[in-house]
């Protein structure tokens, strides 16, 4: 079993990704990276999803930034999505993030704050510890 999941929607996201896995390191959390795009290769995220035993999953996406919404719409696990940088600063993919319809939850760190996310992510997996 794998604590979080962390998926990217293109390779180009990757350096945000970086941020991600040394703070789960950091945490001593487990993780499992893959580049999946929700535009380009649905059928693959469905699968990994639905396949994943992560507790947590962590969408890394600029743009369009679907990727959060989709896994979110995949699983009854806890999402976070991390806009990133783009030709608008990364309020394109804020916003997209953010602005998920009812019933299709999706928690939002801060532009290119792959830190937050992971320790966001740290945070809920110890939800049940006091």
């Amino acid at each position: 079993m794998v604590d979080v999941a962390v998926i990217c929607g293109s390779a180009s996201d990757e350096a945000v990704a970086e941020k991600v896995f040394a703070k789960l390191q950091e945490h001593g959390v487990s993780y499992d990276y893959q580049v999946i795009s929700a535009h380009r290769d649905p059928e693959r995220l469905d699968g990994y999803v639905k396949g994943s035993d992560a507790r947590v999953f962590i969408a890394i996406a600029g743009l369009s930034a679907a990727l959060p919404g989709v896994v979110a719409s995949k699983t009854e696990r806890p999402v976070i999505g991390v806009p990133v940088s783009g030709k608008l600063m990364g309020l394109d993919a804020l916003l997209s993030i953010v602005q998920m319809p009812k019933g299709v939850p999706v928690a939002c760190v801060g532009v290119d704050n792959g830190e937050n996310a992971a320790l966001l992510a740290v945070r809920i997996l110890g939800a049940g510890r006091a």
